[in-house]
């Protein structure tokens, strides 16, 4: 026998047994792993309809096979295909220029048409909806505060059809539409199931604040979207990094796959693909807006921690030791790369000499101490950001919809992007309306869904602390990277619609429940069945409440006392 076969069988055999703090958390509810081999530990393998399940409706095993694999990109190319329907139908209305749309349509106007963003004229809006090639775009560069990547995306829809509503909004409902596909594939690799991850997609789909915000020219959900593209990234990475694990591991005489310490102390993950896509991802979501940079930290975090978790399994003695010989410096190389693309993202300013601040090292800056040291472009371009990082640090301005992050989860502050209210008979109002109506486009989420989500949340966590769960982990690493950092800055001006970053991960918490009401695979047919009654009435409810609250969604006219009994609570007002 080898030198390293009795390290190997020494950790076996202590992975077997519970430690002490396993012991005393089993009053709260926590489990040994379940008695599985090594192979499906490192690479689940993906479940799969009963074949009772087929019987019943009459499918040959052989097509049934046929139609799984069907399934697996067929269901989220549906669910994908419904919600892209729903949020382009009147995407041009309201014919109006709503709440932060001011900013961000002309500013992508004047990035396609001349790469720097331009110093707009005040009460311009309505000259650029009634002729907006009779606008002309300003020369004097403008101050922004935000990267321009997100403004880029807007800029390609409206040089596709015009500088209009429809323009200026068709991009970020392309994003909005793809990222419920990509949660549907997501949810699927991460819970090892198609009917799971195409029900993340689909409560993704009908969720108010993500539908309204896939309907608006603003920054945020451009930055959800690279964000969840990350993820997923460095989800199919996490499976390639555990597959060649896997393969490299030894089997017995039985073909059972056994731990090997050496292996897995020492073996190199090669070439990772996917982790230098999640950083292309990142910068441009950093290129978005900056909050960006706490979700760099955390996925970083966490995709370490499952290199991690992958060592250990497969037998390593001292696996946080072998990830920072054999994995941190290959992970820490995707740093330049996310530096890169965000630079790469700013090339718009930095051909140009007429961008705000682009001359400031030649000017005001000229006798710096530093000059020497760094070109011009680069401290132009340095004191810019600081700029920007001032402002954002000191927006404390009040606003009428502004709100602290605690509410967010229970919906308290959602923000009104337009309202009207129309007299009988006009603008879309019923001639029969007692009063007068109300058209309004509020960005809030579905009510059901989000109340769900917070009984979703706790059993997430406690998954995750109790059950050792990584996909509860992950979920909730998702959720904290985008609204954890806000309660850092409660004095600044910040709005509820700036969620709409973890939103995806609130819909992949909520299927998670939802599968563990439907019980897990084995359980007898009543538990199941009762499970499923129960999950399906649920999601019903949700898609109900979606139903009802899409006047709001979509700035409809409808009568007051419509309108009235819709604001459930009185800070919705």
């Amino acid at each position: 026998m080898t030198s390293t076969a009795p390290r190997a069988l020494h950790g076996q055999a202590a992975a077997e047994q519970p430690s002490s703090w396993q012991q005393r958390l089993r009053r709260f509810g926590h489990v040994p792993r379940p008695d599985i081999g090594l192979r499906e530990r490192l690479v689940p393998p993906y479940t799969r309809p009963s074949d009772r399940l087929w019987s019943l409706l009459g499918v040959p095993p052989g097509a049934a096979r046929r139609v799984e694999r069907l399934t697996a990109w067929g269901g989220p190319l549906l669910v994908a295909l419904v919600a892209g329907l729903l949020r382009l139908w009147h995407l041009g209305h309201p014919k109006a220029v709503i709440f932060d749309e001011t900013y961000y349509a002309k500013d992508a106007w004047a990035l396609i048409n001349q790469g720097y963003e331009g110093s707009w004229p005040k009460d311009i809006d309505k000259a650029i909806l009634k002729n907006p090639d009779a606008v002309a775009v300003p020369v004097d560069p403008g101050y922004v505060v935000h990267p321009p990547v997100g403004k880029w995306v807007i800029g390609l829809g409206e040089q596709l059809f015009g500088f209009t509503p429809f323009g200026w909004r068709f991009m970020v409902f392309v994003l909005g539409t793809l990222s419920v596909l990509m949660l549907c594939r997501i949810g699927r690799r991460l819970f090892r199931s198609t009917f799971l991850g195409c029900l993340a997609g689909a409560l993704l789909a009908v969720d108010g604040l993500h539908f309204v915000m896939s309907r608006t020219a603003l920054l945020d959900q451009v930055l959800m979207f690279f964000v969840l593209a990350a993820f997923g990234c460095l989800l199919i990475d996490r499976d390639r990094a555990r597959r060649r694990l896997a393969d490299a591991l030894p089997e017995d005489a039985e073909g059972v796959l056994r731990p090997d310490a050496r292996i897995a102390d020492t073996l190199r993950m090669g070439w990772r693909p996917w982790r230098i896509a999640a950083a292309v991802m990142l910068g441009l979501a950093i290129g978005t807006k900056w909050n960006g940079l706490y979700i760099l930290a955390a996925f970083g975090l966490m995709t370490v921690l499952w290199d991690v978790g992958a060592r250990k399994t497969a037998g390593a003695v001292r696996p946080y030791l072998s990830v920072l010989k054999r994995d941190f410096l290959p992970a820490f190389t995707a740093l330049p790369v996310v530096i890169a693309t965000y630079l790469a993202s700013w090339t718009g300013w930095l051909v140009t000499d007429k961008g705000y601040f682009r001359d400031w090292a030649t000017n005001e800056g000229s006798g710096s101490s530093w000059s020497w040291l760094f070109p011009d472009w680069l401290r132009s371009f340095w004191h810019y950001e600081t700029e920007v990082f001032q402002f954002h640090v000191n927006l404390t301005s009040g606003h009428t919809y502004e709100s602290n992050p605690w509410s967010w989860i229970v919906l308290g502050r959602p923000v009104s992007y337009f309202y009207e209210d129309p007299s009988a008979g006009t603008a879309g109002c019923p001639a029969t309306a007692a009063d007068k109506c109300a058209s309004e486009v509020l960005a809030i989420g579905t009510p059901l869904l989000w109340w769900v989500a917070c009984f979703a949340l706790v059993y997430v966590l406690w998954r995750w602390a109790l059950r050792r769960d990584w996909r509860a982990g992950a979920i909730a690493c998702g959720v904290a990277a985008g609204w954890a950092p806000w309660f850092l800055y409660q004095e600044r001006t910040i709005f509820l619609f700036y969620a709409v970053v973890f939103v995806p991960f609130l819909c992949l918490a909520v299927a998670m429940l939802l599968g563990a009401i439907i019980g897990p695979a084995g359980s007898d047919e009543r538990r199941r069945t009762i499970g499923a009654v129960g999950a399906g009435v649920l999601v019903l409810l949700i898609v109900w409440n979606f139903i009802y609250f899409w006047p709001l969604y979509t700035g409809q006219a409808i009568p007051m006392d419509d309108w009235r009994n819709r604001m459930w609570l009185d800070t919705w007002v």
